[in-house]
């Protein structure tokens, strides 16, 4: 059912609301996809709501549910799609929590500290992820993608296959060039059998897992006095807020960080601009 342009994080989370589903049809008696109608999954649709889904949960639900009866009419085992009379969700977009400048320049102190003062193979790969995650911009899911071969030492840059499976090339700096050297200096001791080309691997040798780097960046933000407890999308958020405090266009943004539209990448604007007016109402006499 899933497009091969969707990630493996979406068709997980696809499944499981498909799993919602059946569920609640198989309570209400309906076991053929034809006898499921508009009306059955607007009440699915308000069940969950009343359970305390979000807004963009059941967007992200309508979503699938879509996307699965396409899918079914095209390979034939119903005629009718009841979910295209379903309307979106409007999700209003929330400011994204974000670490301050000081508070990035700490966290990452903090886990080179850490990886000096336990030098493994292990600490040098977390330090790299972290640099790599922050410096880039990168998406979970694109950094546990990287190769060996993305890696374009002569240019600064990493080629990131982000999604749709658009590739973009991604500066990310002195710091983490140097972090990603050791991490690959070190990179043998955990290689095995499953290893391939992965740039980032686990314990046991395999590609490293999206669920470890969001482990890791949570123990992380840990070591920061004040600092939100996010996940590595918000180093992503984090990076585009710094680019644009730090003067850069949004066009450049747009593309560091892979959006579609530029229309995404303007929340980030909006980031700033409240923190500009944070500091004038703080600092200013006469604000």
């Amino acid at each position: 059912m899933a497009s091969r342009h969707t990630s493996v994080e979406t068709q997980r989370a696809y499944a499981g609301d498909l799993a919602r589903l059946a569920e609640f049809c198989a309570e209400a008696g309906l076991v053929e996809l034809p006898s499921v109608q508009l009306r059955h999954l607007r009440a699915w649709l308000a069940s969950q709501f009343d359970a305390g889904a979000s807004p963009a949960t059941i967007q992200r639900r309508t979503a699938a549910v879509r996307s699965f009866w396409r899918w079914a009419v095209r390979a034939g085992h119903t005629t009718a799609d009841p979910s295209a009379g379903l309307r979106s969700v409007t999700v209003h977009r929330a400011l994204p929590e974000t670490l301050t400048q000081r508070e990035a320049a700490e966290l990452m102190a903090a886990m080179l500290q850490q990886a000096a003062e336990n030098e493994t193979a292990v600490g040098r790969r977390d330090v790299a992820m972290l640099e790599i995650l922050y410096a880039g911009g990168l998406r979970v899911a694109e950094l546990c993608g990287l190769n060996l071969t993305s890696i374009d030492r002569a240019r600064g840059l990493l080629r990131v296959l982000g999604k749709g499976d658009k590739e973009r090339s991604v500066p990310i700096g002195q710091p983490a060039e140097r972090a990603l050297e050791a991490w690959l200096q070190r990179r043998a001791e955990l290689v095995g059998p499953t290893s391939g080309t992965a740039l980032f691997l686990g314990a046991r040798g395999a590609r490293i897992d999206p669920r470890v780097v969001r482990r890791l960046v949570h123990r992380a933000l840990g070591l920061v006095d004040g600092a939100p407890d996010l996940g590595p999308h918000g180093l992503r958020h984090a990076m585009a807020t710094h680019l644009l405090e730090g003067g850069a266009d949004l066009r450049s943004v747009q593309e560091i960080l892979g959006h579609a539209s530029v229309a995404t990448t303007q929340i980030y604007t909006h980031v700033s601009n409240e923190r500009l007016r944070a500091a004038f109402a703080q600092a200013h006499p006469r604000a």
